[in-house]
């Protein structure tokens, strides 16, 4: 069985838009594109070896995959990231009938959940989402996502998309596995773990037998 993963980039107020470069999406004015450039150490690139080291597809929404075909194929064979992103199958969530020139790309079809489903149900390696924000809530509210990975930086962005947005769906997180780096980054692994509970700090009344209890000891 295929497991769905999520790799993502987010500073520390939770933007995940343009972490790689200031051209990659500048949608809504932003203006901080490459802002994980300068916190990229050995220790951060290690990191991602180990994301990037197991055996993947990408799972991709239609914007994230638009910008990632405009530069990967052209990346060079030296970029070892590269090189993985254009030989993996990519499975693209898109409404459209449309064209997808970038090597091993499929599109998802109209029922992005349905087709998932089925992919999970069989063989093969983990489905890896890079970016993709909308794709991740839809996923999020039809219970397909089974590990997080987010590394966060420490960066106040402001405006830009955020990886958990309005219309998050609740759920309780459960952390698997952590790691911090030299250069601020911090690098946490999530699965699920049901519903949201609650509970309060209120002190609550005693029972019967406590204060039965306490005036045998007045």
């Amino acid at each position: 069985m295929r497991r769905i993963i999520t790799a993502t980039f987010i500073s520390l107020d939770g933007v995940m838009q343009a972490p790689g470069a200031p051209e990659e999406d500048p949608t809504g004015g932003f203006r901080f594109g490459g802002w994980t450039f300068p916190y990229f150490d050995e220790a951060t690139g290690s990191a991602l070896g180990q994301i990037f080291g197991k055996p993947f597809d990408l799972l991709l929404g239609r914007k994230t995959y638009d910008i990632f075909a405009a530069y990967w194929p052209y990346a060079g064979e030296d970029d070892s990231i590269g090189v993985l992103f254009n030989k993996v199958t990519k499975y693209v969530a898109t409404r459209g009938d449309i064209r997808l020139d970038w090597n091993n790309s499929q599109s998802l079809g109209t029922d992005v959940t349905a087709a998932l489903t089925e992919l999970k149900k069989g063989e093969g390696p983990d489905l890896l989402i890079q970016g993709s924000g909308n794709l991740i809530q839809t996923l999020l509210r039809h219970g397909l996502i089974d590990e997080y990975t987010v590394l966060t930086f420490p960066v106040l962005l402001g405006k830009g998309k955020k990886l958990f947005a309005e219309g998050t769906v609740p759920a309780a997180l459960k952390l698997i596995r952590s790691q911090s780096f030299p250069s601020g980054v911090i690098m946490a692994t999530y699965e699920p773990a049901g519903d949201v509970k609650t509970g309060s700090f209120a002190q609550q009344a005693p029972s019967e037998a406590e204060i039965r209890r306490r005036q045998s000891l007045e």
